[in-house]
């Protein structure tokens, strides 16, 4: 499920224009993508406690299948997650404003194309997600009526 929303109620350092949300088939967990008014591309991904805990869960049914592991219910998050209580547009829409507002967003959320502005405080570089990003925003996510 695609939600595209246009948004003028974020604030901070960023100006959102327009966000996309994709709910993940077990509906616990949210990829979202932010384009900010400059044309700045971020990804991030937000998580309830039942994604975490399904997570656990896995792990522990891996680690049961191997002879040299000790089963454990952990979760291993190699990315950024966002946990919140429930999956909402409203909870994201807030939560992403909240982070702006705290001057936390680009820790985060993962930009996913370049500019040319030194002042601002990220990992630039070239980033091979920023074709991937404009593909999907581009070819995938155009689902507007």
């Amino acid at each position: 499920m695609v939600l595209t929303l246009d948004n003028e109620a974020f604030g901070g350092l960023y100006a959102v224009e327009k966000a996309w949300f994709e709910l993940n088939s077990e509906g616990d967990a949210c990829d979202v993508l932010v384009r900010t008014e400059d044309g700045t591309v971020f990804t991030g991904l937000f998580a309830t406690v039942e994604y975490i805990q399904r997570q656990m869960e896995i792990t522990y049914q891996m680690t049961s299948t191997f002879s040299d592991t000790t089963p454990v219910f952990c979760a291993i998050l190699d990315t950024p997650h966002i946990i919140v209580s429930h999956l909402s547009v409203d909870v994201i829409e807030d939560t992403i404003d909240n982070l702006m507002a705290m001057d936390v967003f680009e820790s985060h959320f993962t930009r996913v194309t370049e500019h040319n502005d030194e002042t601002r405080t990220t990992n630039d570089g070239k980033l091979a997600t920023q074709e991937v990003a404009a593909v999907v925003i581009e070819d995938v996510l155009v689902i507007e009526g």
